[in-house]
């Protein structure tokens, strides 16, 4: 269950409170009675592990891992097959 952070607009008095998605957002202060309003701050999920950053799945060079031997595979076929066509043309 996410804990909700949660400040007072007329004391200050600051306080955590455990709640579930569904329930309502408290609207009383504990010490005085005042309106409360909800505090927001940074998130409280990480992602960590591979998989989660842009760069997770780029080779040394920049390029993506599939792309890099998609277009290396690509550039072989094609000089060899340049180079056979030239091998096979008869020599005048």
């Amino acid at each position: 269950m996410p804990t909700y952070a949660y400040a007072c607009k007329q004391c200050g008095h600051r306080f955590d409170a455990v709640q579930s998605f569904s329930d309502a957002a408290l609207t009383e202060c504990p010490e005085c009675g005042g309106e409360l309003r909800k505090q927001y701050g940074s998130i409280g999920v990480t992602f960590n592990g591979s998989g989660f950053y842009r760069t997770d799945s780029r080779g040394s060079n920049g390029a993506s891992s599939g792309a890099a031997s998609g277009s290396s595979s690509g550039s072989s076929t094609s000089s060899s097959s340049e180079s056979t066509k030239t091998a096979s043309t008869p020599a005048s």
